[in-house]
């Protein structure tokens, strides 16, 4: 196996690791629905996931790691997309605001103020920033 075989694999299961938390995320209320899976159909082509990994995943999606970034603005990155699957659906309910506060814990945010950072994170997608947005936001709040 070459070393490009290698970094391809990794690279692909952080991608899918990633991909599964999302899935996880929007499977907190039992159902993806229509914006959920037009989410996660977008995010599985601009991750590389194929369409036999993306039904893998579907159906167990819990056995796939977090692989949580090493940067923080890879972390603020992929907090984005798992807060826009929160929202996807428009309704942010008590246990998907729970599963997202775990999930940015496992991607390296402080336990201390995940709450916090959950909440302006949600609040932000709601406003429809970007993710450059977002990420700025994220950052001068702990300033």
């Amino acid at each position: 196996m070459s070393i490009s075989d290698l970094y391809d694999s990794g690279f692909q299961k952080r991608n899918q690791g990633h991909f599964a938390a999302i899935v996880r995320v929007a499977m907190s209320d039992g159902v993806i629905n229509d914006e959920e899976k037009a989410f996660l159909d977008r995010l599985a082509r601009k991750l590389n996931i194929t369409d036999n990994d993306y039904q893998e995943i579907l159906s167990d999606y819990s056995k796939h790691p977090i692989n949580p970034p090493t940067t923080y603005n890879r972390r603020l990155e992929r907090l984005y997309d798992l807060s826009r699957m929160v929202y996807a659906d428009e309704q942010i309910g008590e246990k998907q605001a729970s599963l997202l506060e775990r999930l940015g814990v496992g991607l390296g945010f402080s336990p201390e103020n995940i709450t916090y950072v959950v909440d302006k994170a949600l609040k932000l997608v709601q406003e429809g920033v970007d993710v450059d947005d977002f990420s700025d936001e994220i950052k001068n709040m702990n300033r």
